[in-house]
């Protein structure tokens, strides 16, 4: 029996789907690609923002009419928006056999199994716990790098998140799971581990008692075949000297952090509930390049939350500017009901947001530039990604950029490459988010 399965949002979500995939292939189920050929679909929602929440209703109203146009004997919804909007979704489309929420992967093969008998079912798990999947986990990334999701949930309650009503409380997944997850993704060839959870920084204190996020990238650099190991979305309050010392003294732990800040205005961030004020992130910014000379920092920011002023816009232009980022994603703030921000005063019209994004995003183009420029004539380790069609080129990344998000190495050469190969090449030009290469004759660290 055929099975399309569509997933939408994070890499949290993705790894999720990874492993609602391996459970349906581990029961009899192929995987199609074509969803007018499946007999079940399985689309795993997102609703952390606006147009992610219009993105799934409309994938899932999309993939509703192939009850009558295609083979579609039993549609699954599952995800955020299913764990928030379950009454909504079966009232408005009744397409729809099966609604799961956010922490019941492990009933989709009783409920796909109730909806081919014409049954519909829905199942919410309580947020505790981690759920435990049959199956080994499909990779659909590629097969040279994988997601390794460290915990579940968050306990920061940002007064514009969601999340924690979604996912539940910050909960790690066992150690020793980590571990055994991490060994078969690399006997499956995986040669970069992506770390994710909402926060990665706090990963171990409700097991054991402390940060631990340290403790279990020593473990993972000792498994065989895996060459990079980069963290994502560690909270900088929460990022602490043994992890700063983990991730400078390890080989295999990309020198490349993700520290979401959202703005730099005092006023600001307390109105959004984070607990960092603009001198404390100027400080670990500064302890983090002290430390580690050549990382890479990483951030995203939210413009337009309400009561934003145009000075604090320009104290945030400001900060942008001092601290250039190597890379920075903006996001505008969109209002998510059920959220403390939602119903706050001065919400700020959405022209007004949009100019304030492409300002700082103008801004960080000029940085990019510049950093870019700065790589010219230096040596990296790059993985191969595929090749550039009819050209004698190919495109890779370098320990400096995550898949997905940000930018890449054009590489110039006649040889012969294959995907997921680690090459040393030389950087002869910068673009404003890419680099240009060719293989290096001597590599230099």
């Amino acid at each position: 029996m055929y099975i399309f399965f569509m997933s939408l949002g994070c890499d949290k979500n993705l790894v999720d789907s990874e492993e609602m995939l391996g459970a349906l292939v581990s029961r009899g189920f192929e995987v199609t690609d074509d969803e007018s050929q499946a007999e079940v679909i399985v689309v795993n929602t997102c609703c952390f923002i606006h147009d992610a929440k219009e993105e799934s209703i409309q994938a899932i109203l999309d993939m509703a009419n192939y009850k009558t146009e295609g083979n579609l004997k039993a549609l699954i919804v599952t995800g955020c928006l299913a764990q928030r909007y379950k009454e909504e979704i079966t009232k408005e489309i009744p397409e729809v056999d099966a609604v799961l929420g956010t922490n019941s992967q492990a009933a989709l093969l009783d409920a796909v199994d109730e909806a081919l008998k014409g049954k519909v079912s829905h199942v919410f798990t309580p947020l505790e716990g981690i759920p435990q999947m049959p199956g080994k986990r499909m990779i659909t990334t590629g097969g040279f790098y994988e997601y390794l999701k460290i915990a579940e949930g968050c306990d920061k309650h940002c007064t514009y998140c969601i999340i924690p009503k979604i996912r539940g409380n910050y909960r790690s997944v066992p150690m020793e799971t980590l571990i055994e997850q991490a060994k078969q993704l690399a006997e499956q060839g995986v040669k970069e581990l992506i770390l994710v959870a909402q926060e990665t920084t706090i990963y171990g204190t409700d097991l054991y008692g402390k940060k631990s996020l340290h403790l279990l990238l020593k473990e993972l650099c000792k498994i065989p075949g895996i060459v990079w190991i980069r963290v994502l979305y560690c909270y900088p309050e929460e990022i602490y000297p043994e992890l700063i010392e983990t991730i400078r003294d390890e080989k295999k732990i990309c020198h490349y952090l993700d520290l979401p800040i959202q703005h730099a205005s005092d006023r600001i961030l307390k109105r959004m509930g984070r607990r960092t004020s603009k001198q404390q992130l100027i400080d670990i910014v500064s302890t983090l390049r002290k430390e580690i000379p050549d990382i890479v920092l990483r951030t995203t920011l939210i413009t337009g939350f309400p009561g934003e002023t145009q000075e604090d816009h320009e104290e945030l232009m400001e900060f942008v500017d001092q601290m250039e980022f190597d890379r920075l994603g903006v996001f505008t703030y969109s209002p998510e009901e059920d959220t403390p921000a939602a119903t706050m005063e001065d919400q700020i019209p959405e022209e007004v947001k949009q100019d304030r994004q492409a300002d700082l995003m103008e801004l960080q183009q000029e940085i990019s530039l510049e950093r870019g420029e700065k790589c010219v004539g230096k040596d990296y380790l790059v993985m191969i990604e595929g090749k550039v069609a009819d050209e004698n080129a190919y495109v890779g990344r370098t320990y400096a950029d995550a898949p997905g998000i940000d930018g890449y190495m054009f590489i110039n050469t006649g040889e012969l490459l294959m995907s997921g190969d680690f090459v040393k090449a030389h950087v002869t030009g910068s673009l404003e988010y890419d680099l240009i290469g060719e293989i290096a004759d001597e590599y230099t660290e």
